[in-house]
């Protein structure tokens, strides 16, 4: 029996407006063998990557594995998850499990994951401000990170902390914040995330998403320790690059991928713009989103030069911004090279 095929959704027919009034832009010059080769070499040259992998119009031309590591192999994407629950959240929206990104999140919660004495302002706080960063609680993120994961309940903790900023006010990055997310799907389909995760993404991009981890009472964590391969990465952010298609099929709105790379506040530690859990930034005057998890595991897409970039590296090391400046300077290095 055939396939019933959707109603065209109004978040499709925004998105393609969206990618018809688009510019066009000039197509890149594939690199010679030699300058990839030298990127290549560039890249392996930072002292913590493992994999890196270079797509352009749709073909990868890098893909090259480093201190023993492959683009085959699962890697500890850290806070890049939280660019993957960005997505997860942009299809709820269409399917209509959350109403949209003004929808509080106490509305999509359990009843008894919402502390009695909380601040009455959580009942403000919306699905966009999570993804946006714009909460307004104290961050779980940085010096809290530890005490947060060693909690009983990692939603009511998050719930429990005081604000220090008005919801809808500045960026504080907060790992708490899209593991609200995690919960509320959770709860309001009564299916993991991992479940979720497997049927939403990894089915109709033919990636694997093994489990990971989970907080006390089993929910898995939503912005932190997701485990993918360097070319799942690559799967993900070809689809962004095309405007949520992968192969013909639709995986996330057209319209959700302009709305998460639209910029909605601004990071203090790198001063890059964010949106819904997209970094936006100027490279060699072209405009990039990428997606950034602690020690150097990036997702870089390059909508103009039609290019995705995928890095993963040692996770273990301090973290600085200036790391994230070499990565940088790699893409830039890349970007130049297909002109």
């Amino acid at each position: 029996m055939p396939k019933r095929r959707r109603p065209c959704h109004p978040l499709m027919m925004i998105a393609m407006f969206w990618l018809i009034s688009m510019p066009a832009s000039a197509s890149p010059i594939t690199p010679a063998p030699s300058t990839l080769a030298r990127l290549a070499d560039q890249a392996g040259a930072l002292p913590r990557t493992h994999t890196f992998m270079v797509s352009i119009q749709g073909k990868t031309l890098i893909e090259r594995g480093y201190r023993g590591h492959r683009t085959s192999q699962t890697a500890n994407i850290k806070s890049l998850s939280k660019t993957v629950m960005s997505a997860l959240a942009g299809i709820a929206i269409e399917r209509g499990v959350i109403k949209g990104v003004d929808q509080p999140v106490v509305e999509l919660l359990a009843a008894d994951q919402i502390p009695v004495k909380a601040d009455p302002r959580i009942r403000d706080i919306t699905v966009g401000q999570l993804l946006s960063m714009q909460a307004g609680l104290e961050r779980t993120s940085g010096q809290h990170y530890g005490a947060w994961v060693a909690s009983a309940n990692w939603v009511r903790d998050t719930l429990s902390r005081p604000f220090v900023s008005k919801p809808g006010g500045q960026m504080l990055y907060s790992t708490g914040n899209t593991h609200l997310l995690s919960a509320a799907l959770t709860h309001t389909t009564g299916r993991s995330t991992l479940v979720l995760m497997r049927e939403w993404l990894g089915e109709p991009l033919d990636i694997n998403i093994p489990p990971w981890t989970r907080d006390p009472q089993g929910i898995y964590f939503g912005g932190n320790e997701m485990g993918l391969t360097p070319r799942a990465l690559m799967a993900f952010g070809e689809m962004y690059r095309t405007g949520g298609a992968y192969r013909g099929q639709q995986v996330v709105p057209g319209a959700w991928v302009e709305a998460s790379w639209q910029p909605r506040t601004r990071s203090f530690y790198n001063g890059d713009e964010y949106g819904y859990g997209w970094f936006r930034s100027i490279i060699e005057n072209e405009t990039v989103y990428y997606g950034w998890g602690y020690g150097g595991q990036v997702l870089f897409v390059v909508p103009q030069r039609e290019m995705t970039i995928v890095l993963t590296s040692d996770p273990t090391p301090p973290s600085r911004g200036s790391y994230l400046d070499r990565i940088k300077a790699l893409v830039g290095d890349v970007i130049t090279s297909t002109r």
